[in-house]
């Protein structure tokens, strides 16, 4: 199977094979049913069989204050250096997904398609990899921002997507999101989402689907938690192991590679304590090196999985094939 579906894209080949730094074609299908692109990537943990499925992607602008110490022009050097536009920060999700010991475990839920309407070709992705949605175990979430988990939940309804899943979640980043102050300490932009969190996961908790989880809690066969906050206040990574390989599921740790890999120092807008975000992003990664592990996260290039390698002050990245 082809790890491209026949799927649409919205973007021009230029475009697209810029975006997601492909040097194959993509195949077009009617305007009229155009949406996200849509995308797999499959590879191998030991025994653990591993799929990326891709969810889209969207473009920050590089405006003052996208990055928090770094100026525009900061910026746009290093997209310059990776031979991408400059006036632009792509942001693309994707999806890791474990099957392990008969189970389909998702990491994190994706956009459900209500980011952006570029994003949202999960669905379409999952079963272009042979991925039965019907039949997903476990969903494990790194934290709560909406691209991350408005894919559990149906866009008006709040209905769930996974209604037979078990759905793992960062204890502390639960206990932040659902307390009642929760929103004196979030701009007015976020309380929608602070809203919508605590009118849908305690009713989930309560009904016994939700499962709190700490750090190196073993969440499933061969799978561990990892406490990394700093992005959020319980922003959690993952750590897969089978015989001799490992893969660390590093989530938000570290977004998109092209300039936040490249320079590990520095702090995007969307982290909510810099500081404490550098610290775990070296130290995951750092551990990934000397353990000589496969990582992935969820904004980087598709196939958003490969290995790493320091690079001068920052870090390389090396794509699975």
């Amino acid at each position: 199977m082809r790890d491209l579906s026949r799927r649409n894209l919205i973007l021009s080949a230029a475009t697209a094979a810029t975006a997601f730094g492909l040097n194959r074609s993509f195949e077009f299908i009617g305007t009229a049913q155009a949406q996200a692109p849509a995308a797999f990537k499959h590879f191998k943990v030991g025994d653990i069989q591993m799929t990326i499925l891709n969810d889209g992607i969207v473009d920050r602008p590089n405006v003052p204050g996208f990055v928090k110490n770094a100026s525009v022009d900061d910026v746009k050097a290093t997209l310059a250096a990776s031979k991408l536009p400059d006036n632009n920060v792509p942001n693309p999700f994707n999806i890791p997904v474990a099957r392990v010991g008969g189970k389909t475990i998702l990491f994190d839920a994706g956009t459900g398609g209500q980011v952006a309407p570029t994003a949202g070709s999960m669905g379409a992705s999952m079963t272009a990899a042979g991925i039965d949605a019907s039949k997903v175990d476990m969903v494990l979430v790194s934290h709560f921002h909406p691209d991350h988990i408005s894919g559990l939940m149906a866009k008006d309804t709040n209905v769930a997507i996974y209604p037979k899943a078990e759905i793992v979640m960062p204890e502390i980043e639960y206990n932040w999101w659902t307390d009642a102050s929760v929103f004196t300490k979030l701009p007015e932009t976020r309380h929608g989402l602070a809203k919508r969190i605590q009118a849908v996961f305690p009713g989930w908790k309560a009904k016994g689907q939700i499962k709190l989880v700490g750090d190196n809690s073993e969440v499933a066969p061969g799978i561990r938690a990892i406490h990394a906050p700093g992005h959020t206040p319980g922003h959690m990574a993952f750590h897969v192991s089978s015989g001799r390989d490992q893969l660390m599921v590093l989530a938000d740790v570290v977004t998109y590679n092209p300039v936040f890999l490249r320079n590990p120092g520095w702090h995007p807008s969307f982290d909510a304590d810099g500081a404490v975000a550098e610290t775990h992003r070296h130290k995951l990664l750092d551990r990934a090196i000397a353990d000589k592990m496969m990582v992935t996260a969820y904004h980087f290039v598709f196939p958003a999985a490969g290995t790493i390698a320091k690079d001068g002050a920052g870090y390389a990245f090396n794509p699975v094939a």
